[in-house]
């Protein structure tokens, strides 16, 4: 018996098991595998803290960009209304300058009639009083003739303008 190898293999297992109990070798890897375990529960705590937190800021995000759009949909609305605002303004003062530059053409026009009809009347009264000197010219003869040119011109004249 004390030439067998298993003998020997058995009491080398029964000494290593006695050894390692002795050496309190299961307490220590039964407290390595709690301290393991604990390790990981607080990893997972921090990790759910972690993940609530993200959840807490994905939903204030969400909320912002829901208020950011909100706000660009405003300003957009508010630009197109002061743009409408401002084409109408724009028309309205171009109407205003188009009617005033009319006017002022009509004016413009209506003067240059009436200098025309002026520089009309005043040539047709020049070729009148000519027309009547040369008239009277050749028919009245002397001083009397003179005397009704001047008076004759004065009234024509008179009459025109």
């Amino acid at each position: 018996m004390l030439e067998d190898a298993t003998f020997w293999a058995l009491v080398g297992l029964v000494l290593f098991f006695a050894l390692i109990v002795y050496l309190k070798v299961p307490g220590m890897i039964g407290s390595g595998l709690d301290q393991r375990a604990q390790a990981i529960r607080d990893e997972l705590e921090v990790a759910r803290k972690l993940r609530e937190e993200a959840e807490a800021l994905l939903a204030d995000y969400k909320r912002r960009a829901g208020e950011a759009e909100g706000e660009a949909a405003a300003i957009v609305e508010h630009a197109k209304r002061e743009a409408e605002a401002l084409t109408v303004e724009a028309r309205r003062r171009m109407e205003e300058y188009v009617t005033s530059r009319t006017r002022l053409a009509e004016q413009k026009i209506a003067q240059a009639e009436q200098q025309a009809v002026q520089e009309v009347r005043a040539l047709s009264a020049d070729v009148a009083v000519a027309a009547a000197e040369t008239l009277l010219a050749a028919r009245v003869k002397g001083e009397t003739a003179a005397g009704l040119v001047e008076k004759a011109i004065g009234d024509v004249k008179a009459k025109l303008n």
